[in-house]
């Protein structure tokens, strides 16, 4: 049995750390869950700057995610929808409407250029093998920006949940910027639907926050609904204002759906129903207004990590410079290689080397001749002088090339390398500046692309207060008690209550002093002549004193409990009095003076006694009551 548990558990570990880190929670570096760094991947290998068919691409990608083509598609349009690393051509669905994409066979797709800056560089790019060893695939794109607020992901993992809203490109990058040079940066959510947003309870990606629809109410018989808040499809917000027409939260007459490629749903009010007096049930009964609640989780050096948006700025701002560090460095080593090489050409074809190698009969007296060539220049080759790959490279040069040979085309080509070297240790040491120039001229691409819409900001951020829908809904619902029967709720023949909402919770107490909190009823038993019936108000509760009067079941004496009635678990019974005791009085006033009857005895001389409720004091609902006096109590007198 042990060696099943440690067998299951161990398995179990490596499941759970497998969809974490491999399936479900994307990481910091490059933004990126495998399934997505895959279809990247494939795009790169197949581009040739034409579109490919999407069923093309998920089959090659294929051969690196085990998980097959029912993962990959949803995820190459998901993906193709976010606008930035993927063109489009075809119906890839309708981000508005919620409906799907055309199958793969119909669509097609290839890589963005803006995707080749920000994630393509194979040289810097470290490398695994496939899930079957057959292919190469890469660990982690070196990426440029931080991906992951711009794109935002949602993943359930075991134990663990990521949920990170996507944010403005251009707002991103700009923050990068600040945070290069030292400013501050505030940094917010921005969604493809529109709509407004309250970030008041943000916390950096680890509170929540309110969207809302963008409603039009210049008509006072009409709404339309403009902008979606992130989360919903005109459909959704079809359906839950339906739902609460039904239900009789809101009144309209019709509901109609004009949306294509800008959202437009009418809303029609009812007769004697404005569009004003609609907002705030909207708001309160359907999806036009929503709290998301989010969760910045990432894959920060293999482990999973809960972070803020400036903590991920700032970690990118450092990967950014790391970044363009190495790839000025590859580049100026391979500048000097290549300088190297043309040098050594130059030498080997103006000074005429290669004659010296016409007598010679083996390999190395062929080397050997060139070496000893080159020795009256070894100033001017530098040090690092002619090793055996060098002489490889000059004996492979063809003759017709060393016969077309233009002296002054390859010194200016050796002009512009040094000149080009020079320009990279400039930039090597002002490598802040060099990277802000590089994000600028990322942002200038984004806003240069017409199709994501220059990268204007579709989401306003705002200041509002959740709609609570006790406070909207009207208290028009008529609560009837009928005291013979004992019957209480909306359908009862008795006298009127209260006017009530539907949201609104009863508090009854019954005649033997029980009482129980429950939602609005239709009809239910509390029995006959109950104490009290009201709106269980828990802050109009908290400052309500109950004042309860009752006789002890054995000797019949009086005692009094003043109690406040502050919290209860719905629809469970709990007694204010003793069990088997009679309650003669109950009552909410705060002050009131009552009189008792004791029941006549002999050598009882007074047989009637007022008291002052006031005179005693407010106690828990646990304790027991105030005995008033050591005697039969016959009848309670009133005030």
């Amino acid at each position: 049995m042990a060696f099943i548990k440690n067998l299951f558990d161990r398995n179990f570990l490596e499941y759970a750390s497998y969809v974490i880190k491999d399936r479900a929670i994307p990481d910091l570096e490059d933004g990126l869950k495998p399934v997505q760094r895959r279809i990247l991947h494939t795009l790169f290998e197949m581009d040739d700057g034409k579109f490919h068919k999407v069923a093309n691409v998920t089959g090659q990608c294929m051969k690196y995610h085990p998980h097959g083509e029912a993962s990959i598609n949803p995820a190459l349009v998901n993906l193709a929808n976010k606008e930035l690393f993927i063109d489009r051509q075809g119906n890839f669905g309708n981000l508005y409407t919620g409906d799907d994409a055309s199958a793969p066979r119909y669509i097609e797709c290839r890589v963005t250029p803006l995707a080749k800056d920000i994630f393509y560089n194979p040289k810097l790019t470290t490398w695994t093998d496939s899930y079957d060893g057959r292919n190469r695939e890469p660990v982690l794109f070196p990426a440029k920006v931080p991906v992951v607020l711009i794109m935002g992901v949602e993943g359930i993992a075991v134990g663990m949940s990521t949920k990170i809203l996507p944010h403005n490109a251009i707002e991103v990058l700009e923050a990068e910027i600040a945070c290069l040079n030292g400013k501050k940066f505030e940094l917010y959510p921005d969604f493809p639907t529109g709509g407004y947003v309250d970030v008041s309870g943000y916390e950096g990606g680890n509170g929540k926050v309110l969207v809302r629809a963008k409603l039009d109410t210049s008509d006072p018989k009409r709404i339309l609904i403009t902008e979606l808040p992130f989360g919903s499809t005109t459909e959704s917000i079809i359906n839950s204002i339906d739902a609460a027409a039904r239900n009789g939260r809101i009144k309209i007459l019709g509901i109609n759906d004009f949306t294509t490629d800008k959202v437009e749903i009418e809303i029609k009010m009812a007769r004697g129903v404005y569009s004003q007096e609609t907002i705030d049930a909207l708001f309160a009964f359907t999806e036009c207004e929503q709290s998301i609640s989010v969760n910045l989780l990432v894959i920060k050096n293999g482990l999973p990590a809960v972070m803020t948006v400036n903590d991920v700025i700032k970690y990118h701002a450092k990967q950014l410079v790391k970044i363009l560090t190495k790839e000025l460095e590859l580049e100026k080593k391979e500048l000097l290689d290549k300088l190297h090489l043309r040098t050594l050409e130059r030498i080997f074809i103006e000074e005429r080397i290669y004659k010296g190698i016409e007598k010679m009969k083996t390999a190395k007296g062929v080397q050997d001749a060139v070496i000893a060539g080159f020795k009256p220049f070894l100033k001017e080759i530098g040090l690092r002088g002619v090793c055996e790959d060098d002489v490889d490279h000059l004996l492979r040069i063809p003759i017709r090339r060393i016969s077309l040979y233009d002296i002054n085309k390859a010194r200016d080509e050796m002009e512009q390398i040094n000149a080009r070297i020079k320009e990279i240790g400039s930039h090597l040491k002002n490598i802040t500046a060099y990277s802000t120039a590089y994000l600028k001229g990322i942002i200038a691409k984004i806003k240069s692309n017409e199709e994501i819409g220059k990268g204007a900001r579709k989401t306003v951020v705002g200041t509002f207060d959740k709609v609570v829908a006790k406070e909207v809904v009207k208290r028009d619902v008529e609560l009837k008690y009928d005291a013979r029967t004992g019957y209480l709720g909306t359908n009862v023949s008795g006298s009127k209550i209260a006017e009530v909402s539907p949201f609104d919770r009863i508090l009854t107490i019954r005649k033997n002093g029980m009482y129980t909190v429950m939602d609005l009823p239709e009809k239910t038993f509390v029995g006959a002549d109950a104490w009290w019936i009201g709106v269980a108000d828990k802050d109009a509760l908290a400052k309500t004193i109950f004042t309860i009067i009752y006789k002890d079941k054995d000797d019949g004496f009086p005692y009094i409990k003043r109690c406040v009635i502050e919290g209860w678990i719905m629809n469970k019974d709990y007694f204010l009095v003793p069990d088997g005791a009679a309650v003669m009085h109950i009552d909410t006033a705060p002050k009131f003076s009552f009189t008792l009857k004791y029941k006549p005895k002999p050598r009882l001389k007074v047989l009637t006694e007022e008291f002052k409720a006031q005179d005693y004091n407010v106690r828990g609902l646990k304790a027991g009551g105030i005995r008033l006096a050591a005697k039969e109590v016959e009848k309670f007198a009133g005030k």
